[in-house]
Parts: structure tokens; sequence; C-alpha cells
């Protein structure tokens, strides 16, 4: 053929068609295999970044957390109250101890005498049947004697009973001897394992105690054995969740008396801590309303001054409870009749309601909303508006902290679920020699690994919220709100998201980014290189 000749060929034509083909069609197996990957992340996407977003919104935290509260108190109290809990965990223990798998069943309605006996019957049988395997495995019989492996055997029992075994001893014993004397050596290491302290698991009430013993210790709830004796398992959980409530609310009247005192902390000279009392007299008026005076603290010590303030604000805090109730009652009463599809400004028209709640709002909460801006909001803006309002009023501190906390461990954790996630796609293609379909694996691991972290989210928020003596004083500082005399509004939590917004997107400027050009002449791959090596771009920097 010469050059420039068209090719004119119908069997070319065929095989340039099938191959582009099989082109395209390998390209989209690519784009649907990443798109089934992707459908696992795009639900988990969905849910964490709407919750986060409802955070952003100005969504009541305290209901959040509460909401997290009651679902880890019907999970683990479900799991402690459960009739198995005492021989299910007397089986994991003892079982881990004597290093064998235990059956629950097993120890149903026995004594912890013969629950000790029986699993160390267990433990026996299965010693004898492991040793005659392991000699088998290192000193096969079909074998030379020469080829026998007498330091494996050694090792592998002073690993699992803690015998003291040589290679020597063992060939000075012979393979003859060898399993009657290594199953006694066993059976006396197993006899030594002391259970006793697994016995209390099967006690009765062992799991009302575990349960009252985590209330304890997850949220500060004061709960005996005896006082929930005759309670069921759903009364039981009924009365936790309204203890922890409890428990809640009273750390609620605790966090702005720990916020004020990190906040007039000083400290002398030689170091050591102190309060600026008198500053802390006038924002305790502020703050609580308190009748204090500088003489009321003077002779007060550290902890003496802050059970005081917490007195005061308690009171300050039923006080809150008693506007925000009534608050949500006017609110509810406006959209009574209308239903919640329509705004303020169409259920009240010009009847007067509007500027009550206004009015209201301002004597209550110190508010600058106007009739305007409250007429613009629906049923679910409304409540959620007037609720802000009351608690930036009432429990800024609080409201700060719990915000905070939950953003913050929210994305720390999204952010190491997503490094894992990375982890599992690559690895995950590896599944498929145990003839298990990557795709699916991925899935359910991926689903998996996400409810861990999600669980643990409510976990570590609950933890730092009861625990609020932990948190670090410049994280407790940042939440300190100043009181004044005359209130005006704080801002609320969607101006502040919209803020940190700005100020990530670098949105405070109005210049508009101009993308990066390259207006040089485009170097071909087979030209000369620009930079006068004589290679050919391709090979040299264009590599």
């Amino acid at each position: 053929m010469q050059d420039g000749e068209a090719i004119e060929s119908r069997m070319v034509t065929r095989r340039v068609e099938g191959a582009q083909k099989k082109v395209e069609e390998r390209n989209f197996e690519i784009r649907k295999n990443l798109l089934e990957y992707d459908e696992v992340m795009d639900e988990q996407r969905k849910r964490v970044y709407g919750y986060r977003q409802r955070i952003l919104d100005g969504d009541n935290c305290r209901e959040l957390i509460m909401e997290m509260i009651r679902e880890q108190i019907d999970e683990y109290l479900q799991q402690f109250l459960d009739s198995d809990y005492g021989t299910d965990s007397f089986a994991a223990a003892a079982g881990n101890l004597l290093n064998v798998q235990l059956e629950s069943r097993d120890f149903r309605n026995v004594s912890p005498e013969d629950a000790d006996r029986l699993a160390r019957d267990e433990a026996y049988r299965l010693a004898e049947t492991q040793i005659l395997d392991a000699i088998e495995e290192n000193l096969p019989e079909e074998e030379e004697a020469t080829e026998w492996n007498w330091e494996a055997l050694a090792k592998w029992s002073n690993i699992r009973w803690g015998t003291n075994y040589r290679e020597r001893d063992l060939k000075k014993i012979g393979r003859d001897q060898l399993a009657e004397v290594m199953i006694k050596d066993a059976n006396g290491a197993i006899g030594e394992i002391d259970l006793s302290d697994c016995d209390r698991l099967l006690e009765a009430g062992y799991g009302v105690k575990t349960a009252c013993a985590w209330l304890h210790d997850k949220f500060g709830v004061e709960l005996t054995p005896d006082e929930v004796a005759d309670l069921s398992s759903s009364e039981f959980i009924e009365l936790a969740q309204e203890r922890a409530q409890q428990s809640y609310d009273e750390r609620e009247s605790e966090y702005p008396v720990l916020a004020g005192m990190y906040r007039f902390a000083s400290r002398n000279q030689a170091g050591q801590r102190g309060l600026q009392r008198e500053e802390l007299v006038e924002w305790a008026k502020r703050r609580f309303s308190a009748d204090l005076s500088l003489d009321d603290l003077k002779t007060k010590q550290r902890e003496e001054i802050r059970s005081m303030l917490v007195e005061y604000s308690r009171k300050m805090n039923a006080a809150a409870n008693k506007v925000a109730s009534e608050a949500q009652e006017r609110v509810e009463a406006l959209f009574n009749e209308s239903g919640s599809a329509v705004t303020l400004g169409q259920v009240t028209g010009n009847n007067g309601k509007l500027d009550d709640l206004s009015e209201w709002l301002a004597k209550s909460c110190n508010s600058t909303l106007s009739r305007e801006e409250l007429a613009k909001l629906d049923y679910d803006a409304a409540r959620r508006r007037v609720a802000q309002l009351v608690e930036d009023r009432y429990r800024p501190e609080m409201r700060r902290m719990e915000r905070a906390v939950l953003l913050q461990i929210l994305d720390q954790s999204w952010k190491e679920h997503l490094l894992s996630m990375d982890h599992l796609r690559s690895s995950v293609g590896l599944r498929g020699y145990a003839q298990i379909d990557p795709k699916v694996e991925y899935k359910r691991e991926g689903m998996r690994m996400f409810e861990v972290m999600w669980s643990s989210v409510a976990n570590y928020v609950t933890n730092l919220i009861f625990k609020m003596e932990q948190l670090d004083e410049g994280f407790v500082g940042s939440t300190w709100v100043e009181s004044a005399a005359i209130h005006e509004e704080a801002p609320s939590t969607s101006d502040i998201a919209e803020q940190q917004q700005a100020a990530i997107a670098g949105s405070d400027t109005q210049q508009k980014l101009e993308p990066i050009r390259n207006r040089q002449e485009k170097v071909g791959r087979n030209q000369p290189c620009p930079c006068g090596s004589g290679k050919k771009y391709k090979n040299c920097c264009g590599k």
C-alpha cells in the first residue's frame, strides 16, 4: 500500500468496531463497579451530614443527647437483665482463663462448685485431645525419627499450659510415654487455675447489680439492687431513663458554674490556684440573679463556693424549664387550629397574637426578635427559634458545650471512619479467593463498621457530658458567656454555622478565583523536548 492510501477493508473495520465495543464495555463495568461501591458510602454520608446539618440548623442538642442516653440505657439494660447474662458471663470468663470454649447452657441452674467442676472437666477433655493431635502432627509415626520436630512441640506446650519443657526433656521421655506425661502436666496446670472470681457471676441478681453499677459509672445514677428488685425489665429501664434525665438536669446546673469558676480563676506568685471573688460575685448576680455579696465568699473554700453557686444555678434552671414550657405552649396554641404547613403570619393575621408573643419573648428572654421576623416562621422553625431564645438566655454555656462536643466528636469519628473504609476497599478484593463476592462483603463489613462508629460517637459524647470535670479548661472557657444587666439576643446557631462555613469557604471576599491555565503552546508527546535534551517530550520532561 502506498502512503496516503485509504484503508478500505471490511475485516479491519469490524475488528476496530469490536475492539472499541470491548473498550466501552470495560469502561462501563468500571463505572458500574465504582457506583456499587459508592452506594455504601452514599447512605453513610446522607446519615452523617443530615445529622450534622440538624445541629447546624439549630436543633436542640439536649434532645439529641437525651436520645443517645435513652438508646444506650435500652441497649445495655436489656443485655444486663437478660436471664442468661450471668451464665454467659461465667462461660466467657472461665473459658478465657482455661483457654477453652464453654457453652452457656451447661451452667444454668448449677452451683458455683458444680460450675467450676464442669468447666475444668471440659478443659481436661480438650487438653487430652489437643496433646494427642500435637504429638501426631510434630512426631508422626510414618516418618523417620530424625524428621520429628521436638522443639515445636515443647514450645507449643510451654505457651499453652505454662510448662517448662526443653527439647531434650521430651526426647528423654520418649514418644511412647510422652502423651501420658504431657496430659498429666497439663491437667495439673488446669487444676491450679483460680476460678473463684468467676463464681460471683452465677449469683442471683448479678445482672441487676451490674446494671446498677453501670448506671452509676456512666450517668451518675444512684440505684440499689434492692430498690429495683421487684421491677420488671421495662419498668427498670423506664426508671433508669427518668433518673438519667434528672442527672442530666443536674449537669446543666453544674456546668455554668464550672465555666464561671474557670473564667475567674487566678494564680498567685507561688502558683497556687485562687479565685477573683469580686468578679465572680458580680457575674453570679447577673447570671443567676443571686443575692450575694463579697462578704459571703470571703471565708469560704473553693468547693463551698461552687456548691453555693450550683444551688443558685438550680433555681435558675428550674425557672428556665418553666419559661421553655410556656414558650412552646404559646407556639402550639398559635398553630393549634391551622396546622404546621403555614407561617405564623398566615396563622395570626393582624389579630395581635403575634405582637403578644414578640412582647412576651422580649420580656422573658430579652429577645429583640421582631414581629416581622416571627411572621415568616413555620411551625418547626418557630418552635426551634423560640427554644433557641430561651436557651440562649438561660442556659447558653451548656448549649454551646453540647453543640461543640457533638460536632467535634462526629467530625473526628467520621474522618477516621473514612480512612478505615479506604483500607477496607483496598483489601476486600482479597476475599474473592475465599469464594466471597468482594462487593457484598464490602457492603456488609462497611455497614458494620459504620454502626460501630455511630455507637462510639454516642458513647463518647455521653461520657464527656457526664464527666464534664475532665473537659479541657480551655474548651470550657470557650463556652463561657458574659452576662450583662441588659441582654442582647445571642447569635443563633444557624448564624454561627453560616459564619463558620463562610470562614471555611473563604467567602468573606467577593473576588472570584480564576482557574490556572497554561497559555503556552502545547508540546506533542513525540516532539523534541523544549529543554534541549534531544529526547522526545514523552521520554523527558513529559514523563
